[in-house]
């Protein structure tokens, strides 16, 4: 496999500026780093694939299950998990496929438990469906807290629970091993839950991290995950995703197969598929600049915001930020936007009062990410020194 260029190295910030994307045009003049888009380059392949639907007026609906059947190759080829093609079908994108699922796999009316901070719009999820929202809160290293979920499913036993994960975790970047995976699998076997997995950042495995998919994992096998080539490959613009059950789960998800069958983009489908198939160079040339990124991210905290703590992400282009040593007069993320010109995500936009954290995408070029933090840090001193 030969080596590809950067991709976050093609565009310059003028470049980027004409896209039209909610990254680009919600903040603008600003430097965005909020919502999880990727200032890249998207490989050749996913390119020519669309030219050729283009070329030749393919723009109907989809057919068949193309995207089950690239993604079992996917699975095979980087995370040795076999997958039943039979076992998994379209959706429009992620969380529709997690609303879903949540009600193929759960009476109405049974609670969802999420693992705060966590991807806002689980809440919304939930909220639309009318279910309760439970909510058991990671350890301070940004992990999974197997007491606190213990806790949250001893208190809604025998209910028919659900577990929504983030596999891996968004915001805080943890790629959750085996062990925690399998004691979630077991606490919720005891307690007669089920477990949904959004894997959307599966491929986005950072220096010698790795993924463990939800429904490989001993005790799991009623699990469903719901996954998309989305953020991997930078598409979320051409919407598909794809709910992959686990084999004990089949069942449950097969009543869904009718109304999903033309649900997803067609334009959405062809790239995925040709970015799961043929997208194997770039994908290790993205995942090798987001290793140095995040690497350049660490130096950038510390030298310019000191005090603030980082949680170091393993996975995801994603990283969570506790700035409440910084003593900021509002939140960071509102703070570094009024005075800064520079776009983080809120931290309450992760459900829970986090109002003093934020969530950076360094996703971006290294020019880009440093001169955001260079920003960030000249504002933060010219508010210490006024509050002297």
């Amino acid at each position: 496999m030969t080596e590809l260029p950067n991709p976050f190295e093609v565009y310059s910030l003028a470049q980027l500026r004409e896209r039209t994307s909610v990254k680009w045009r919600q903040f603008p003049e600003m430097i965005p780093l909020w919502v999880a888009e990727m200032d890249v380059d998207i490989a050749e392949p996913i390119k020519a694939a669309l030219r050729h639907a283009i070329d030749i007026s393919d723009t109907g609906y989809p057919h068949g299950n193309a995207y089950g059947e690239a993604f079992v190759e996917f699975a095979l080829r980087h995370w040795g998990w076999t997958v039943d093609v039979a076992n998994t079908v379209p959706a429009i994108d992620v969380m529709t496929g997690v609303t879903h699922a949540i009600s193929a796999l759960s009476p109405a009316g049974a609670p969802v438990i999420i693992t705060t901070p966590v991807y806002g719009p689980f809440k919304r999820v939930v909220e639309h469906l009318d279910r309760p929202l439970v909510t058991a809160p990671l350890s301070p290293a940004g992990r999974l807290d197997l007491d606190t979920l213990s806790d949250a499913l001893e208190a809604h036993s025998g209910v028919g629970a659900i577990v929504l994960l983030s596999n891996p975790h968004n915001p805080t970047g943890a790629a959750h091993t085996r062990a925690e995976l399998e004691a979630v699998a077991g606490l919720a076997r005891t307690h007669g839950a089920r477990i949904i997995a959004d894997e959307i950042h599966a491929p986005v495995q950072l220096g010698d991290s790795t993924f463990v998919p939800m429904c490989t994992v001993a005790g799991a096998e009623n699990a469903v995950s719901v996954f998309s080539a989305s953020k991997a490959f930078n598409l979320a613009g051409l919407k598909a995703a794809l709910i992959s059950a686990g084999p004990e789960a089949g069942q449950d998800v097969a009543q869904l197969r009718a109304e999903s069958a033309e649900s997803t983009s067609h334009f959405g489908v062809i790239a995925h598929v040709a970015a799961m198939r043929h997208g194997d160079e770039w994908l290790a040339a993205t995942l090798a600049a987001l290793t140095d990124n995040r690497a350049l991210l660490q130096q950038l905290v510390t030298a310019h915001l000191p005090g603030a703590k980082l949680i170091v992400p393993e996975a995801t282009y994603l990283a969570w930020v506790d700035a409440s040593a910084l003593e900021l007069p509002h939140s960071p993320a509102a703070f570094f936007r009024d005075n800064a010109g520079i776009a983080f995500s809120d931290g309450d936009f992760f459900v829970a009062d986090y109002a003093d954290h934020f969530r950076v995408n360094f996703a971006t070029s290294s020019v880009i990410l440093t001169e955001a933090f260079e920003r960030a840090g000249q504002a933060f001193r010219r508010q210490a020194v006024q509050r002297r």
